[in-house]
């Protein structure tokens, strides 16, 4: 059995996704915190194998918490939540061991997708034994998507999602060289994934004229596209 902490700073929030974590075959919430303090005091008292972790919380964020886990050597694994969490914080929290996160709002299927994937690794990795590379690019695949629509051979739910990220705390339209220069990849990548998520109807494209030569395509997130 897989003990999950479940931290969240709304105490609805936090019933809810208990709810969600029991439905889950292999899983039980053993603990309910709702700030970082309070989910740090819980981790000391018992032993806990998986945090789900609200990063927005009353006395200090989720990075932080798992900054101070990986201080104490705490070896818990952690699934971050977020309602809008920049690029920057997510790879923050995967440098500090964070398994990956889940955007809010989310729903039972897409945390199941995430504890079950999570449950597979884990087996993988406690029973010692050699596994395909494919496999395990598998398990992390489900760990890191993010309820993201069927994407082509040759791209990666994870980049897609670094690019929604970007686009949603975007405060005005921007061009594959932003993207590019936001996330650390390549222009020409980021133009290939901007133009694939313009075809699924979740990024709408505009055109900036200027003085000479052809206009600047930049792109907008979509009000109510699903992520």
């Amino acid at each position: 059995m897989i003990d999950v902490l479940v931290v969240d700073d709304d105490h609805r929030v936090a019933e809810i996704n208990t709810a969600y974590v029991a439905k889950v075959a292999g899983f039980r919430v053993v603990a309910r915190a709702h700030s970082a303090a309070e989910a740090l005091a819980r981790i000391s008292e018992r032993s806990i194998d998986l945090i789900l972790l609200d990063h927005w919380l009353p006395d200090e964020d989720g990075l932080t918490v798992v900054r101070e886990l990986r201080r104490l050597g705490h070896p818990t694994d952690v699934i971050m939540v977020t309602a809008a969490c920049d690029v920057a914080t997510v790879q923050a929290a995967m440098r500090h061991g964070a398994l990956q996160y889940l955007i809010k709002p989310f729903n039972f299927a897409g945390l199941r997708a995430k504890l079950e994937a999570y449950a597979t690794l884990r087996r993988t990795v406690d029973g010692g034994g050699e596994t395909e590379q494919s496999e395990v690019d598998r398990m992390f695949g489900a760990l890191s998507a993010s309820a993201a629509p069927y994407l082509p051979k040759g791209h990666s739910t994870a980049t897609a999602e670094l690019v929604r990220q970007v686009l949603l705390g975007a405060e005005e339209p921007l061009s594959a060289h932003d993207i590019a220069e936001h996330v650390g990849m390549s222009r020409q990548t980021a133009q290939r994934y901007l133009k694939l998520l313009e075809r699924t109807g979740q990024v709408r494209l505009s055109l900036r004229y200027g003085e000479t030569g052809r206009p600047e395509h930049r792109y907008t997130w979509m009000t109510g596209a699903r992520p």
